[in-house]
Parts: structure tokens; C-alpha cells; sequence
């Protein structure tokens, strides 16, 4: 199968510099498929790193470095800005940061003991929270301004697995990622029939990328998902080819490129958020 093109498109890509993250491989795929890419990252030596990567792969004028937190919802508009002043345009946001209690080192890397939610701290809550949720609404209510203009536009956002969001220990990531994906439903219904849409993309689970503790053992890492898999689905999803495709989520594990592209989301896709187990509110009969 060929790989769709991104040629005149251009993107901006959150949490995108971690040498083994999954923004990193997203952005190397976009730039390989023809986009330019806003790189925007916390810290400044990966990104340092990642950026000459990426212009090494597409050319000096393929890739912007920009260092925000997009907890920050100045920064958020400030770097959708900066992006559209330096290519002219942008078609493409992927919400990729994202963080946990241990990678902000706000609680104590513990191989083997499972953290209760009467464990976390308000401040670890926060800053997750932070992150993984708002700063996807800060970025998106941002960026989605010129592609509402444009009549064209991808919003994708990278959750996690459904059961990861409600599985015990993992208090305040998964929740922080429900939230998430709930949003992105929501977005979706809302810019239904504008030229934009917004979907999801998660690995499928455990993905060996920089928020894995560093006490896990190599044996533990090498057998996770690689955040490589991220690659080919993020490439489609930002191209032409996804039109119409909208308010749903890809399982990159399962993606297999070598199908048609019918049976490849017959495989790897299905709604965001939950919308199979129905409309269960109670509503006046008036406004029903």
C-alpha cells in the first residue's frame, strides 16, 4: 500500500521530542509522508535532538521547534500562532503530550506497589489533569480557529486503552485520558459537516515510550507495544484520504497496512468514548 501524501500540509505535534516517545515517531512519519511540522515540547535538549532528526529526514524548512506548556492556554494560542505565522497555514494537530505522576517526579518510581487514590497528592492529580486534559482542550480550541476558516482540519488526539482509563493503580492517568477522549466525542459531534474532524489514536496498550518507570525491568519494556506502531495510522488520519472519518478511535496495534483500507478499520477502528452502551438519561418527555 502506498503511503498517502502530505505534501502542502502542515501540522503541529504536542510532547513532541522524547527520544523514545510516540510524538517523536509521529512526527517523523508526517515529515516523511511531506508535511512540515511545529514541533512543541517541554523540554528544550530533546527537542534540540528530535528537530535535527526531523530536518535531517525533510530539509531544513520542514520543522519548527517551539518550547511551551500547554497547560498554559496563552501558550496554547501563542503557539498555534507562531505556527501559522511561520508555514502560512495549519491543517493538522495532533494531542500527543502527556504525562504521569512519576515522569513530573511528584511521586516516588516504586516498581511493584500499586498506588491507591488515596495515595496521590493533590498536587500529582493537578498536573496530570493539567496535561492530559486540558492542555488537549487548551491546544484544540486553539488551533481549531484556522482550520474552521480553511474548511479543513484534523484534530487527533492519543488516549489509552479503555480499560487502562479505569483500572486501579493508575490513578490520575487514566481518568485524565477518559476525560480526554470524552472530549474528542464531543468535538466531533460539533464540528460534524465543518471540513474538520477529530478522532483518536492510541497505541492499544502498554507502549514502551518515556513515561514506563525507569525501575521496569528491560525484559518488561522490550515486550511492549513500540510507539513505531503510531506511525502509518497517524499518516492517514491527517491526510485527504480520512474525509469524512470522524469521532472515532484507531487501536495502532492493530492497524496492518498490507489491507485494503475497508478491512484495515474493520480491524483496528470503532466510535471514541462509549457510545455503545446507548443514550441513558432520564430526560422530560419535552425535550426528548
Amino acid at each position: 500500500m502506498s503511503t498517502p501524501s502530505l505534501q502542502g500540509k502542515v501540522a503541529l505535534v504536542t510532547g513532541a521530542a522524547s527520544p523514545i516517545g510516540i510524538g517523536r515517531h509521529i512526527t517523523l512519519a508526517l515529515i516523511a509522508a511531506g508535511a512540515r511540522v511545529a514541533l512543541l515540547d517541554r523540554n528544550r535538549n530533546w527537542l534540540e535532538q528530535t528537530l535535527a532528526e526531523a530536518r535531517a529526514l525533510g530539509g531544513a524548512e520542514c520543522a519548527m521547534p517551539i518550547v511551551a506548556d500547554i497547560t498554559d492556554p496563552e501558550a496554547a494560542v501563542k503557539a498555534v500562532q507562531e505556527t501559522v505565522d511561520h508555514f502560512g497555514a495549519l491543517q493538522v494537530l495532533f494531542n500527543n503530550a502527556g504525562t504521569s505522576p512519576t515522569a513530573e517526579g511528584l511521586m516516588p518510581d516504586v516498581r511493584g506497589r500499586e498506588t491507591r487514590f488515596w495515595d496521590i497528592t493533590p498536587e500529582a492529580w493537578s498536573r496530570v489533569v493539567a496535561v492530559n486534559f486540558s492542555g488537549a482542550f487548551f491546544m484544540s480550541r486553539a488551533a481549531v480557529r484556522p482550520m474552521l476558516d480553511q474548511k479543513w482540519g484534523r484534530i487527533i488526539s492519543v488516549t489509552t486503552s479503555l480499560d487502562t482509563m479505569y483500572r486501579k493503580g493508575n490513578v490520575p492517568y487514566g481518568p485524565s485520558k477518559a476525560g480526554h477522549e470524552a472530549f474528542v466525542a464531543t468535538m466531533a459531534q460539533e464540528l460534524d459537516g465543518t471540513g474538520v474532524s477529530a478522532n483518536v489514536l492510541t497505541p492499544g496498550g502498554g507502549t514502551n515510550t518515556n513515561l514506563i518507570p525507569k525501575s521496569v525491568p528491560d525484559s518488561y519494556r522490550n515486550a511492549l507495544i513500540k510507539p513505531e506502531v503510531m506511525r502509518a495510522p497517524a499518516v492517514w488520519l491527517a491526510s485527504v484520504e480520512s474525509d469524512g472519518f470522524n469521532g472515532q478511535r484507531i487501536i495502532a496495534a492493530r492497524w496492518e497496512e498490507s489491507l485494503p483500507i475497508k478491512e484495515r478499520l474493520e480491524k483496528s477502528a470503532a466510535p471514541a468514548a462509549w457510545p455503545q452502551l446507548g443514550a441513558q438519561s432520564v430526560r422530560p418527555d419535552s425535550v426528548r
